[in-house]
């Protein structure tokens, strides 16, 4: 396919508002996508260059793509900023001077063209790099017509984001493959254990749902969709939900998903980014497990090198860095503590029951200080959940993970095997769990929050590919977090409301910014709200941290603001 038609579908799903219909716009897409270009049309589509594991970056900042701008369309940088400024959308900026000046049209580029040419300037590194990425984005740019820069430019800085996620593309799909949705759960699981769409779609084009389900297989290196917990209001309902279960510590770390294979070692995060250079910890890994290649899964929680008691969150994420690996490891030691176990010697545990699977890992890990199988209690009773819950907040735990002990690996937050307890039981309202909200925009502020930037910002639960919004925060927040939450926020802005957020008018921002950072949030309680489009508000809500890694789609849903008892 030629880049010019694909970008003009790409504008015209923009311009869609309806998922109905940005479904029909895709599945036309994919259509007319051929076998050998499906996946790479599939990448550029969402915005990237490869699988959403494949963390491919270009690392140009916004300058250096103005000064691309600037020599593709022969304008001086400084003009160029400033429309940006005007603007908001560099895309746009240069669809518009294109428009100006182009004569042809551009070249009859196709999109593997300009998918090699996006990747060799992700690619090149070293020395002079900086400048060989601007000279090499102008000329991709002079080479494409005015819609085609556009997302080209939009890919570049990652900001192409067209209003769609992975789960319409899988709608899309499977309405392609059988004329309805009916595939959507098989294609779900597919995407879940091999977290590579265009390789998915590449295999249903080839020969059908079925060819994918005999070719796409968990393996090692790849990153599975780590299993998250559904919340229930008591150990009562658990019990009564779940029957039999598993209780174990609800740690405050990092969740980090450890692949070994042939003495080799691959860590991911929740959020699928590749963490292996920061945990040199790790290294012995061959000594502390019987098992040629294996997946595991574990919380990452630092330590107090001198007194070997649990750090909290906020020490344990110091050790997410690039450089000075060493000396954070030496200062705050990290003890990962694995509580599952998804894939052993070339087959996957997925299938096997929660039972099966933790006796399988007590026999794989051998005893060490570092890679240490977490304690589970088995029971029934509802007063043991809710003494266990207890007892783990009382030591400063995030109280209790219950877990179905005929349950399944269900990657993603599914079904009813892993749950946490939301609530303190018989308190109406009182909320005593966090949640996880999407930024949705914010005021600039008055007084002393003017020199932020930043007064408040709006945040918001997800309702299918919606967000609705729950809460307007300002408290809870240092100096140096108000520093902080600006500089994430400016570079998300955008100068229109995203066709995602559903706000009414007497809460609208200062400033909209696009959906893309995810913060945990305290409060008091939750209150009936006639303001707020998720139906309800958070009274007296607080920042309790940034929440790096979780993606937006991992944050909290609407629907699990439903079973906790409203004031």
């Amino acid at each position: 396919m030629k880049f010019k038609e694909f970008s003009a579908i790409l504008e015209k799903l923009e311009g869609t508002a309806g998922r109905l219909e940005m479904t029909d716009v895709l599945v036309e897409l994919l259509k007319k996508l051929n076998e050998k270009e499906v996946d790479v049309g599939v990448y550029l589509m969402m915005g990237g260059l490869a699988p959403r594991y494949l963390k491919i970056q270009f690392n140009m900042a916004d300058k250096m793509v103005v000064r691309a701008v600037a020599k593709a369309t022969g304008k001086e940088a400084d003009e160029v900023m400033e429309s940006y400024k005007t603007k908001g959308d560099l895309g746009e900026v240069i669809k518009v001077i294109l428009n100006q000046v182009q004569d042809d049209g551009g070249e009859n580029l196709t999109i593997l063209e300009v998918h090699k040419k996006l990747k060799e300037i992700a690619e090149d590194g070293g020395e002079g790099s900086q400048d060989r990425k601007v000279v090499a984005l102008a000329e991709l740019l002079g080479r494409v017509d005015s819609v085609g820069a556009k997302f080209a430019v939009r890919i570049v800085l990652d900001k192409l984001r067209l209003g769609f996620s992975t789960k319409t593309v899988l709608d899309a799909l499977s309405v392609m493959e059988v004329g309805d949705k009916s595939l959507r759960k098989r294609l779900d699981s597919l995407d879940q254990i091999h977290p590579d769409l265009g390789l998915l779609v590449k295999k249903i084009k080839e020969g059908g749902v079925e060819k994918a389900e005999r070719e796409i297989e968990v393996e090692v290196g790849v990153p599975v969709e780590s299993a998250l917990c559904q919340r229930l209001n008591s150990a009562k309902e658990i019990i009564e939900k779940m029957g039999r279960v598993g209780v174990e510590k609800k740690f405050d770390g990092s969740r980090t998903q450890i692949h070994f294979t042939n003495g080799i070692l691959r860590a991911f995060t929740r959020n699928l980014e590749e963490s292996s250079h920061q945990f040199p910890e790790l290294k012995d890994m061959h000594k502390w497990v019987k098992a040629k290649s294996l997946i595991l899964d574990a919380e990452a929680v630092g330590v107090d090198p001198k007194t070997g008691k649990m750090l909290p969150f906020q020490e344990t994420i110091t050790r997410k860095r690039k450089h000075g690996i060493e000396d954070a490891a030496s200062k705050v030691p990290l003890k990962f503590f694995v509580f599952d176990i998804l894939y052993k010697n070339g087959k996957s545990l997925l299938d096997k029951t929660y039972e099966e699977r933790r006796k399988i890992l007590t026999t794989t890990v051998r005893k060490n200080n570092v890679l240490v199988v977490d304690e589970v209690v088995v029971t029934e009773k509802t007063g043991e959940v809710h003494k266990l819950h207890e007892d783990f907040l009382k030591e400063g735990l995030e109280g209790a993970v219950v877990k179905k002990m005929d349950g399944r690996y269900l990657p993603g937050r599914q079904g009813w095997g892993w749950v946490k307890i939301k609530e303190s039981e018989g308190e109406t309202g009182k909320l005593t769990d966090t949640l996880d909200l999407v930024v949705m925009g914010f005021n600039r502020g008055k007084g002393k929050r003017a020199s932020f930037g930043v007064g408040a910002f709006l945040g918001g639960v997800r309702k299918g590919e919606k967000i609705l919004t729950l809460a307007k925060v300002g408290t809870g927040l240092t100096d140096e977090q108000f520093g902080e939450l600006k500089k994430r926020l400016d570079k998300l802005v955008v100068v229109e409301k995203p066709k995602v957020y559903e706000v009414l008018k007497i809460l609208e921002p200062d400033v909209w910014v696009e959906p893309g950072l995810v913060v945990e949030v305290a409060a008091d309680e939750i209150t009936k709200s006639p303001s707020h489009t998720a139906g309800v508000a958070l009274r007296f809500p607080r920042l309790v941290r940034f929440r790096d890694d979780k993606r937006v789609d991992q944050a909290t849903s609407a629907e699990e603001l439903h079973g906790i008892k409203v004031a």
